[in-house]
């Protein structure tokens, strides 16, 4: 009975989070109640408080169920401190455009994330956790540029942190204009050679 109580507790979680995300991509999140997202998995209020703290923490729990294209990307694209990192970063970041376009739970969580959020109240804790992702990104960026560029004998042409930036708005700027308009462009393609261009003007390519 135990067991089915913890199964039972686990379904109705991942229907408040299942719920959120529609929710929310059809509201905002500061236009969402948690009232509205427990109507919509068919439950209580009462359920909601029992599994999350307040609307920040069902929001990151839902962030959780997800690798978000860039987190996803950093994490494939590690290699050994002595191999050039930049062709194995350039892979991962073929499959983050790739997952963006072709997986709905994820372009799903990413506009909400990004489009769909303002840091008022209680979200402001939102808006850490996004502080917190980029800068991990950033720093990722930074060293395996850092690393491509000593393993090829070239110096960067731009310090390492704005080389970093820059790839990091070129990457997360694309990826939200595709989620912005899906017809205006074709994210892969365009983002691969863009990254190209970028990473050549930088000296690596």
């Amino acid at each position: 009975m135990a067991r089915r109580s913890k199964e039972d507790a686990l379904a109705t979680r991942n229907s408040l989070l299942d719920a959120a995300e529609h929710v929310f991509l059809a509201q905002g999140v500061a236009g969402t109640s948690l009232n509205d997202i427990a109507l919509a998995a068919g439950t209580t209020r009462g359920a909601i408080y029992w599994h999350f703290r307040d609307k920040a923490d069902l929001f990151n729990a839902m962030m959780d169920r997800v690798v978000m294209p860039l987190q996803g990307a950093m994490d494939r694209g590690k290699q050994p401190p002595d191999e050039d990192p930049l062709p194995a970063l350039k892979q991962a970041l073929r499959q983050a455009f790739r997952q963006t376009v072709t997986d709905p739970q994820t372009r799903r969580v990413f506009e909400v994330a990004t489009h769909k959020v303002e840091y008022v109240d209680s979200l402001c804790a939102v808006q850490a956790r996004h502080v917190q992702v980029r800068a991990q990104s950033l720093d990722g960026f930074r060293r395996a540029l850092l690393r491509s560029a000593a393993a090829r004998g070239r110096k960067l042409a731009l310090p390492a942190t704005a080389a970093a930036q820059g790839l990091h708005a070129l990457i997360d700027g694309l990826i939200q204009n595709c989620l912005l308009d899906p017809a205006a462009f074709e994210l892969e393609s365009v983002g691969m050679k863009t990254l190209d261009v970028y990473l050549g003007g930088l000296g690596l390519e």
